[in-house]
């Protein structure tokens, strides 16, 4: 089964309303959010990082970039980098752009937010494919993932 599938699976199991949508290939926020008709605050970007000897999920707003400084602090490392596309790859199954927010159970990964996600009452992304969106209330979404939510993007 592919990611998209088992994240409807996992929001229908819930009882969690969504809409999804079938777009053009979309490769930045930007176009994510135009096939959308969101704003690109909207978006949660999700960021596959190695912090130390672990990858971790991080998802923030589409419209910010993620302080690497502000993660080091948070985890106490001296050696953190963004997964490249062949790591992303075996982690995932995925390519860049294509990585949904999500970590268990959809994938294997711990999952972090940042707060910049609680200000908007939707959030849209990626579901698994370039082509697939999904966009679901904020508060079923953090409910259904139970992240540990913490400050790391930069304003």
């Amino acid at each position: 089964m592919d990611i998209f599938q088992k994240i409807k699976n996992h929001l229908q199991e819930n009882s969690i309303d969504f809409k999804e949508l079938h777009h053009q290939p979309t490769h930045t926020s930007e176009d994510s959010a135009k096939a959308r008709g969101e704003d690109v605050s909207i978006g949660g970007k999700a960021i596959v990082m190695k912090i130390e000897d672990d990858f971790k999920l991080f998802v923030l707003s589409a419209a910010l970039k993620i302080d690497s400084k502000k993660i080091k602090e948070f985890f106490g490392a001296k050696r953190i980098r963004f997964a490249n596309r062949e790591e992303l790859k075996k982690l995932t199954g995925l390519v860049p752009g294509a990585v949904p927010p999500f970590g268990r159970p959809i994938l294997k990964l711990n999952l972090y937010v940042d707060r910049s996600i609680l200000e908007n009452e939707r959030i849209a992304f990626n579901a698994g494919s370039l082509t697939d969106s999904i966009i679901m209330s904020t508060k079923d979404y953090i409910m259904k993932t139970n992240p540990q939510i913490f400050h790391f993007s930069k304003e």
